[in-house]
């Protein structure tokens, strides 16, 4: 090949944006490409077999080549940030929750999820090392574990996201434009979707039950709160992030006691 034509096959990109990374995995966006590196194929098995069956609009898959996945960026931007005030309008948290409706009136995906007794050791376990290593103060723990052991009462189980975070949900003109991220998707609880939704972003929660569109028990939607913060601190700190950021998941237990 001449040099010449060696320069027409080459695409320069402005920069190359590291979106998260830490020791298990890593997103990175060039130009309109998110690159995808994941240490456990099997998660990305769940996300490619999940955005073929999910009835949402989800990245175009480009490529895959193991451990890396293409994908498609998708238009608009996303719904919000954990810690950040959300500027997105009520109209665009309703078509959120529509979409979470949408998704938990799907067939089941053909993999099990996470069950109550599982969850229940999950949440022994964190409880015990953020007692043991004084991460939070024992009150502030036992008060939330009575909480989100509430949320662990039988359910009928729903085709679920598994990791509904604001930052996943991709909006514009207030309609939703895609979801991402769907390497936790399973059978589950369709309440911890919407409670991962509005972690951190309660003021938002209105907006999301009246989009969609079914009896909701605020109660249990606070109890996945303090379950999910109590099993994510943990590991947040293991991987190089602050769940003490303002209005991140020490905050959102701290509020759960008001």
């Amino acid at each position: 090949m001449t040099g010449e034509g060696h320069r027409r096959d080459n695409v320069a990109v402005e920069q190359i944006e590291v979106v998260v990374a830490h020791t298990e995995r890593a997103t990175l966006r060039v130009g309109e490409v998110f690159l995808k590196i994941d240490t456990d194929p099997a998660r990305t098995d769940v996300e490619v077999e999940a955005m073929a069956l999910v009835p949402l609009p989800t990245p175009e898959i480009l490529w895959r080549r193991p451990p890396v996945l293409a994908l498609a960026a998708l238009p608009g931007t996303a719904l919000g940030r954990l810690g950040e005030p959300s500027t997105a309008s009520p109209a665009a948290w309703a078509a959120a929750g529509a979409a979470a409706r949408l998704l938990h009136d799907a067939p089941l995906p053909p993999w099990p999820g996470r069950g109550h007794d599982e969850l229940a050791a999950q949440l022994d376990g964190e409880c015990a090392w953020l007692l043991r290593h004084e991460v939070l103060p024992t009150d502030l723990v036992t008060r939330n574990r009575r909480l989100a052991e509430t949320a662990l009462r039988p359910w009928t189980p729903a085709f679920i996201h598994g990791d509904f975070q604001v930052d996943h949900v991709f909006v514009a003109a207030d309609e939703i434009t895609g979801v991402v991220d769907w390497s936790e998707a399973s059978p589950g609880d369709a309440l911890y979707d919407l409670a991962t939704l509005t972690l951190g972003h309660r003021e938002h929660l209105a907006d999301v039950v009246a989009g969609y569109g079914a009896d909701v028990d605020l109660d249990l939607i606070r109890a996945w709160w303090s379950m999910r913060s109590l099993l994510g601190i943990r590991w947040l700190v293991q991987h190089g992030f602050d769940p003490h950021a303002p209005g991140c998941e020490v905050d959102v237990l701290r509020a759960q006691q008001a």
